[in-house]
């Protein structure tokens, strides 16, 4: 029986004084990732003078990124330590972040704050989706993206994400996911149009090689069985 503490949430701020470090795997992992998404995010999103909430961020690997292609980033995580993490490393490379730490089941944010809300390795973690989905479609404004990945509910997936990646890899700390709370991508599609919002096609993204430390590079791959990404906006009054 498998006795392991699942969505253990309290690896962010335990290496959170590493977070910037490339010294620990599983973090350059998810550093990793970030190109990979936002390359493909880029076919849909002008970031240029946009106002962007990185849900989620941790310790600002997306945040960073985003930043430099001219967007107007806050970034929010109940992570307290990573989120000091984030700040730090933010005001020593003079980017100009807002970091805030709260969830995204209350976001401290009014109404039509946003353009965009990036939400990446977020949904499967959440302690109530639905009301996180309301949350960003209220922060958005008429118009605004949501960008987003998580990972399907399947025994595939949960194969790849758990027993290779945490248990036998060691790519990520035993105890990271849930596998309960991956989210099939039917499922998503109802919580966002329950909300408002109106998603577009989702794509699997995934790992596509190895770079010279032997860590794992990753972008779109062909199918959605383990994780996907992909879009949804929020319409104008008139387009209702």
């Amino acid at each position: 029986m498998d006795t392991q503490a699942r969505n253990n949430l309290a690896i962010y701020d335990d290496v959170a004084d590493q977070w910037w470090s490339d010294e620990i795997r599983w973090v350059r992992t998810l550093k990793n990732m970030v190109p990979g998404r936002i390359a493909w995010f880029d076919k849909t999103v002008d970031w240029s003078s946009k106002s962007v909430l990185d849900l989620g961020c941790a310790g600002g690997f997306m945040a960073e990124a985003l930043h430099d292609r001219g967007a107007q980033v806050t970034g929010i995580d109940p992570a307290k330590d990573a989120i000091a993490a984030a700040a730090a490393h933010a005001a020593t490379t003079d980017r100009d972040i807002a970091y805030d730490v709260g969830i995204g089941e209350a976001l401290p944010y009014g109404d039509a704050k946003f353009d965009i809300v990036v939400c990446v390795d977020v949904l499967e973690h959440v302690s109530d989706l639905a009301k996180v989905i309301s949350e960003i479609a209220r922060v958005l404004r008429p118009g605004g993206v949501l960008c987003f990945d998580t990972i399907n509910r399947n025994p595939l997936a949960r194969f790849v994400t758990i027993t290779m990646a945490e248990d036998i890899l060691g790519i990520l700390p035993k105890g990271t996911h849930d596998p309960a709370m991956f989210i099939k991508p039917a499922e998503l599609t109802t919580e966002l149009k329950r909300a408002g919002l109106v998603p577009a096609a989702t794509v699997g993204f995934g790992p596509r090689g190895l770079n010279r430390r032997g860590d794992i590079v990753v972008g779109r791959v062909p199918g959605r069985f383990v994780i996907y990404m992909g879009t949804a906006h929020k319409p104008f009054i008139n387009d209702l």
